[in-house]
């Protein structure tokens, strides 16, 4: 049986390939790849501009197709962190990769995954687009009379393989078919993860900075979720009107968890330990640290109903917030005024 029978086109994963300017801060980058693993946690970091994401099991999770997610990723980090990411959506690493060059002017651009669909993207284009080819490469073909990638995927493999050599013609040739046999290896997610608040006008309200702590609270809580992970440890960082700063770390004192209630508590306890009578806060800050697999967790048991109503009520919040987007759902005393 020859190739043309084996090579399965396109017929891989939904696979978002995304582009930062190239002079994007590595801070920037970083919270990008979080805000990624928030989708999916099969996320490859390709520094120092570059993240590419399996998302074949976001889809039936998020109930959007994988266009629908690369729109939803592209708005997030713009209206997070300001950054214009361009995503190119495919059924293969090359395809969403050449798809994303296209993006530049338009956002988001999605080739489908039928083979018919990555024909009419690849075939029609100069063979110089074509993913993963050298200048002397193209060069080669160009000389030969193959102008085009329609035209480098119609020639029989060893008259390529002369032409470019044996491993380098061969995949080139199923690249320009459309079958691309790369996967994307997840990279470890972050140890931390942070949130912050800034109060409008510096405030002597407890009831506002208890607001803050469980906005954080819900925010962290369910970004660590998505994650599948679970914090160890929380810092907490106050910046006071006169600019200065108190820091306070804690160990989460039942262990790694990922539950809002855990995270709150904590954080509350940390914030009345300070002790603050007529200090004015400018704003607050959480980080989760030393992060771990929510996997190997031991989940404690509870004898607490109260405790066990509120973990059930997170588990169905989670799934409208995962629906509709984070922060649709969540306590109505955590949507005080602070930016």
């Amino acid at each position: 049986m020859d190739d043309e029978q084996t090579d399965q086109v396109g017929t891989g994963s939904p696979i978002l390939h995304m582009r930062c300017p190239m002079d994007v801060d590595p801070v920037l980058y970083r919270l990008l790849l979080g805000l990624v693993a928030n989708v999916t946690p099969v996320v490859q970091a390709v520094p120092p501009s570059v993240l590419v994401a399996d998302v074949s099991g976001s889809v039936r999770f998020f109930d959007r197709d994988p266009a629908e997610l690369g729109r939803m990723v592209r708005a997030r980090a713009m209206a997070l962190y300001g950054l214009p990411v361009v995503v190119g959506v495919g059924p293969t690493w090359s395809v969403a990769a050449m798809a994303s060059r296209d993006a530049a002017g338009r956002g988001v651009v999605a080739v489908g995954s039928a083979p018919e669909q990555v024909a009419a993207f690849l075939h029609h284009r100069p063979v110089g687009e074509l993913y993963g080819i050298g200048h002397a490469q193209e060069q080669r073909l160009v000389r030969f009379g193959v102008h085009t990638i329609g035209l480098l995927a119609q020639l029989p493999e060893a008259t390529v393989q002369r032409v470019l050599g044996g491993r380098a013609g061969r995949q080139l040739r199923e690249v320009a078919r459309g079958v691309d046999r790369r996967v994307v290896v997840p990279t470890e997610l972050p140890h931390s993860t942070a949130g912050q608040r800034r109060f409008a006008i510096d405030t002597l309200s407890p009831e506002a900075v208890r607001a803050a702590l469980l906005s954080l609270a819900v925010e962290l809580g369910d970004r660590l979720r998505t994650r599948r992970q679970a914090a160890k440890a929380i810092t907490m960082t106050v910046t006071l009107a006169d600019r200065s700063q108190v820091h306070r770390s804690r160990q989460l004192p039942g262990g790694p968890t990922a539950h809002t209630d855990d995270l709150r508590d904590t954080a509350y306890e940390m914030y009345r330990a300070l002790g603050f009578q007529r200090a004015r806060v400018r704003g607050i800050a959480l980080r989760c640290e030393q992060l771990v697999d929510a996997a190997a967790v031991a989940e404690q048991l509870s004898f607490d109903p109260g405790r066990e109503r509120r973990l059930r009520a997170e588990k169905a919040i989670d799934l409208l917030n995962a629906r509709f987007g984070s922060g649709t759902v969540g306590p109505a005393a955590s949507y005080r005024q602070a930016g």
